[in-house]
């Protein structure tokens, strides 16, 4: 099994969603994305190196069957994406207006 932390987990979403804008440099239609709800099965370990913390790990589904329902957590939450330098909705597309007229040909 791959340990991932949730934060990276969520650093993933992260860097998907600004791929995602790259991507759509140059083409006609922007999405706004709206809220992300995420859902992750996470089993909390108490680390002692450098000083004692707790950090959330994510679980596999079904990686291994023996781990009981009392060592895992379901973490359910929703990140509402915003844009850092305008604190507006985020935008994934460009500014250029869209035109529909070559679809359905």
């Amino acid at each position: 099994m791959t340990d991932i932390e949730l934060a990276d987990a969520i650093e993933s979403v992260r860097d998907q969603l600004v791929d995602a804008a790259t991507r759509a440099t140059g083409k006609p239609l922007a999405f706004e994305v709206g809220d992300i709800e995420m859902e992750f099965t996470i089993e909390l370990r108490k680390e002692v190196k450098g000083g004692t913390k707790v950090k959330a790990w994510v679980v596999e589904a079904g990686a291994d069957a023996s781990r009981t329902r009392g060592e895992t957590h379901r973490v359910c939450f929703t990140l509402k994406p915003r844009d850092a330098t305008t604190n507006g909705p985020w935008l994934v597309g460009n500014d250029d207006a869209g035109d529909t007229s070559g679809f359905g040909d």
